[in-house]
């Protein structure tokens, strides 16, 4: 693993947090995601939008209005990045060489 494995999409750490709920669930919604990352309506849009654009969620809108429900799953793409990059980062971590 390497430098060159890291996804600089899924490396910002809202989006990397994201993508590890995702990773273990089948979806979640915008409303579980707010507040599981603690994060302002306005800026879980921006980095579910980034990761929606990657191919690595799937957005499903239920609903308008007041009653609108919208949810996330990640996908087969958005798995296997989600993986490599988990993995480089974990290599990483092993090669720590500051003893």
């Amino acid at each position: 693993m390497s430098l060159a494995d890291l996804d600089p999409v899924i490396h910002a750490p809202k989006r990397l947090a994201a993508m590890a709920i995702l990773s273990g669930a089948e979806s979640a919604t915008f409303a579980y995601l707010r507040e599981h990352l603690g994060l302002a309506d306005s800026d879980l849009s921006k980095q579910m939008a980034a990761l929606d654009a990657a191919g690595y969620v799937k957005t499903t809108k239920r609903g308008r209005g007041p009653g609108s429900t919208t949810s996330f799953a990640i996908t087969r793409a958005g798995a296997k990045a989600y993986r490599v990059h988990r993995a480089a980062l974990m290599a990483m971590l092993a090669a720590d060489t500051s003893r």
